[in-house]
Parts: structure tokens; sequence; C-alpha cells
């Protein structure tokens, strides 16, 4: 699933239903919904700060479905990345920001620009009314 962690098959239960919506005969009799559920708070393969960044953002277990497709081949295919995809996303550790000072050449730079910035607008203005 992510290049540290490998879910294994073992540990994925799949159901498979009736999709519903139109499709006439074929979406009636065929179960190509598919929905896959992990259960992440007995799962052997991760260790504990996996578990308990995964529990935090998706709870005890993991459930997707996928029907957008008529094949239950195709809605597992999608389901199984669907999957991959969130943990992928939880498991994510944002880079903290380290605030930095600014440098001297572009403390100047944005210093100048306003000072170019008042001029310009300064030529807009109407000239002083010296009919004194």
């Amino acid at each position: 699933m992510t290049p540290s962690l490998l879910i294994p098959a073992t540990e994925l239960q799949w159901r498979f239903s009736a999709s519903g919506g139109p499709g006439g005969q074929h979406a009636n009799t065929a179960n190509t919904r598919a929905e896959v559920v992990w259960d992440i708070a007995h799962s052997p393969t991760l260790n504990d700060s996996q578990r308990s960044r995964l529990l935090a953002k998706l709870g005890d277990e993991l459930r997707v479905v996928a029907t957008d497709e008529r094949s239950q081949l195709r809605n597992r295919t999608l389901a199984a990345t669907r999957l991959a995809q969130r943990v992928r996303e939880s498991l994510h550790v944002p880079r903290i920001r380290r605030a930095t000072r600014p440098t001297k050449d572009s403390v100047q730079r944005r210093l100048g620009a306003k000072a170019r910035n008042s001029e310009v607008k300064s030529q807009r203005r109407r000239p002083p009314d010296t009919s004194d």
C-alpha cells in the first residue's frame, strides 16, 4: 500500500452485493458492488505509531465501497485503490515549517518596490491648486 506498509490480503474482508441504479437485468442479477473492510485496531501489520495515527484519523476500521462500474472486478480494483489512497494520506506526516528571517536583500527589494509603487500612485494624483 505504501513504501513502509503492505497490507496482506488476509486482513481485508470483501463483500459483494447488488449495485442498484440503472442497468436493467444485469444490475438485478450481478453482485457488482464491492465493499472492503480493514480492521485497523487489530491489524498485526501495523507498528504502534502507524496504528495510533490511523486510529486517530480513520477510526477502528476502514470501510471503502465502489459501485462505479458494471464489473465486480473493476469495482474491486477501485475499492482497493481507494483504500490504499486513504491509508497513504492518513499516514502522511506533514513537514514542520521552520520560520526564517528574510534576507537583507529581500527586505531591500520589498522596500524598493513599495517606494516605486508609491511614486507611481503619487504621479496619478491631481497637482495641487496654486491659484492664490
